[in-house]
């Protein structure tokens, strides 16, 4: 008797379920009146006198454990069930943890606000473009060394089909299918076929704008890139332009800011120069005009671009370009 009241006490407290069908099935197996709990009581009468006070005792605590037990597994499904019931199933789980938007999407877009000001408004392009408008629409001669493997992907090893390797293409779609006067602001990714490192990567991303009207100066350049520095890095930003050279500008320029960091006394970010070169930009050059329909002994233009990485590394301090292609979360939280 006391072997079999083990066993039971055992099994009880081991009882488990998965359903509200299984409960019932176990308190109709322990419980009821031809249950195997029930059958002990039973075969009870048989217990010699002297050992009925403990048989009973054993059977009574055995037949109250078997009944919490399942009285537990019964409210506990029950619970369950009424709290799935007020779910709503299509909600995101919570709690809902709030992301951040990408620093380069930060940068972008108050780029793009800086200039919306001053009258600029976007223009997008495809990133899959031919020949004639990454290249040959603005002034790249044949020879020229971006055309070569070594600097861009072209699609299926067509020499006519590539990726494009700066923004610049949808500015001549907008100068073919537009006229002026033209005031727009390029935004998107492009490609370079180049070896990825912290300071380089084989995409990024960059903001072209070109202005094309009667009467359109350097000055106007140099002014418009002055009130994009001082509203992005500060009003103590000042800006300096180095002669340089593109195939699509003429005359064209490299502009500097003072570092940011020292505040143009010499620090090692800025080389200990004072300056840090942020763009690239020019007059456009009348064979670009022309090619796209545009009658360069009436108009003018000028045309600027930089990198959004660039504008970020020098906003955050971010010193490896890797980090903005990685998704790393410890990373993009410092931007919550």
């Amino acid at each position: 008797m006391r072997q079999k009241i083990e066993q039971l006490r055992a099994l009880a407290e081991d009882f488990q379920a998965k359903t509200l069908e299984e409960v019932e099935a176990l308190r109709i197996k322990y419980l009821s009146k031809k249950g195997e709990i029930s059958a002990l009581f039973d075969e009870f009468r048989n217990v010699p006198n002297e050992e009925k006070r403990e048989i009973g005792q054993m059977l009574n605590a055995l037949r109250q454990l078997a009944t919490d037990r399942i009285n537990t597994l019964r409210d506990s499904l029950n619970a369950t069930s009424a709290t799935a019931e007020r779910q709503d199933l299509t909600r995101t789980a919570e709690p809902i943890e709030l992301g951040a938007r990408h620093p380069l999407s930060l940068v972008r877009n108050e780029i793009i606000d800086i200039f919306s000001r001053i009258g600029f408004t976007i223009a997008y392009g495809p990133e899959i473009e031919d020949d004639w408008h990454v290249f040959s629409a603005l002034n790249f001669p044949p020879e020229h060394p971006a055309r070569d493997m070594q600097d861009t992907f072209f699609v299926e090893k067509n020499p006519d089909i590539l990726l494009r390797t700066h923004t610049s293409s949808v500015q001549v779609r907008v100068m073919t299918s537009q006229k002026p006067p033209i005031r727009v602001l390029c935004p998107g990714r492009v490609y370079r076929n180049e070896a990825i490192s912290y300071r380089a990567h084989c995409f990024f991303h960059q903001i072209e704008g070109l202005y094309v009207d009667r009467n359109v100066s350097f000055a106007d350049l140099k002014q418009a890139l002055l009130y994009f520095a001082k509203e992005i890095f500060g009003e103590k930003t000042n800006i300096r332009l180095r002669p340089s050279y593109f195939p699509f500008t003429e005359p064209s320029a490299e502009m500097d800011i003072s570092c940011n960091i020292c505040g143009g006394k010499g620090c090692p970010f800025c080389k200990y120069t004072g300056w840090v070169e942020i763009l690239g930009c020019g007059m456009v050059d009348p064979n670009v005009l022309e090619a796209c329909g545009i009658d360069s002994k009436e108009f003018s233009g000028y045309a600027f671009g930089m990198g959004v990485e660039r504008i970020t590394n020098l906003k955050y301090s971010i010193k490896d370009l890797r980090l903005f292609s990685e998704n790393d979360v410890r990373f993009l939280k410092q931007f919550v």
